[in-house]
């Protein structure tokens, strides 16, 4: 099937857990985090569920391990606002959250 659609596969080495970490660590998320706890019946809201996790994973999720700062952040996104209201953006139905000062 990889082969039909052009992919070249690349056989992996025997008993190597760790090549594929990153992957790994991102389906993990997408699986505990979205997957689970929705009911998809078919492909086009598979797809759209998991654009929907991409975007909130890649964008309005805060990083730990980089000083809890966001890692692509939005075109008008201001990293320190000290606005007092808290707004509350929500993807999927309200399944995933983000938390994020006003101005």
């Amino acid at each position: 099937m990889l082969a039909a659609g052009g992919v070249k596969a690349i056989p992996l080495p025997p008993r190597s857990p760790n090549l594929n970490a990153f992957a790994e660590r991102w389906v993990r998320s997408a699986k505990q985090e979205c997957l689970s706890r929705l009911i998809l019946f078919g492909e086009r809201p598979l797809s759209r569920a998991l654009a929907e996790f991409s975007a909130h994973y890649h964008c309005e999720r805060n990083h730990q391990g980089k000083g809890n700062q966001l890692l692509f952040p939005e075109a008008g996104h201001k990293p320190k606002q000290l606005g007092r209201t808290v707004e509350c953006r929500h993807r999927l139905g309200g399944l995933l959250k983000y938390y994020g000062r006003i101005a």
